[in-house]
C-alpha cells in the first residue's frame, strides 16, 4: 500500500504515557512494515548524536510483529547521516496514530556500518521501576542481537539502494 496520509507518532513509556511525539507521512504499508517520511522541524541537541539540524530527513521503519524501530537519519542534501535504531514493543497503528513503548535500548549507526549500543543502564534501571514482564527482557535482548544481524549482514533497511 502507497499512500501520503499525514500520521502522529507516539513514543510512550511503559506507564503510558507519551515521551515525545511527531509528525510524519505514511508513504509504505506492506505485511507487517510500516515506513514514515518525516522532516526535523526544529533543531535538536542530542547528548549522543549531537545537533540534528533542522530538515534532516527521517525515514522511520516500524514493523507490527518486530521489537524495534529503524530510524535513516539523512542531511537535507539526501547524504546518510546515520541510523538510530530504537529497541520497542512492536508498533500499532490505529487511524492516524502510531504508537509504541520505547524500552530505551538504542543503537547509533554510523555510515560506515559501525555501531554503538546505547542505554543498557537505563534499561534496567525502568525494567526494575516499572517491574516490566520477563518476556520483555527477553524480547529486548533477541531485538538488540536481530538488528545487529541485519546490519553486519546489511540487510533491510540498512541494505544499499533501499
Amino acid at each position: 500500500m502507497q499512500s501520503c496520509e499525514k500520521i502522529t507518532v507516539h513514543s510512550c513509556k511503559f506507564d503510558g504515557r507519551i515521551g515525545r511525539k511527531w509528525h510524519a507521512l505514511l508513504t509504505r504499508r506492506e505485511g507487517s512494515l510500516i515506513v514514515l517520511d518525516g522532516v526535523f522541524a526544529d533543531e535538536v541537541q542530542h547528548p549522543i548524536l549531537g545537533t540534528i539540524a533542522q530538515g534532516t530527513l527521517s525515514t522511520e521503519y516500524f514493523w507490527t510483529d518486530r521489537w524495534y524501530g529503524i530510524f535513516r537519519f539523512c542531511e537535507s542534501s539526501g547524504q546518510l547521516r546515520n541510523y538510530y535504531c530504537n529497541i520497542s514493543t512492536p508498533a500499532r497503528l490505529e487511524k492516524d496514530i502510531l504508537s509504541y513503548v520505547d524500552l530505551d535500548i538504542d543503537l547509533l549507526v554510523n555510515p560506515d556500518f559501525s555501531f554503538l549500543i546505547l542505554d543498557e543502564e537505563e534499561f534496567e534501571e525502568h525494567a526494575r521501576l516499572y517491574n516490566y514482564p520477563a518476556r520483555f527482557r527477553t524480547r529486548t535482548q533477541e531485538a538488540v542481537r536481530e538488528v545487529i544481524n541485519l546490519i553486519q549482514n546489511r540487510e533491510f533497511p540498512f541494505s544499499q539502494g533501499d
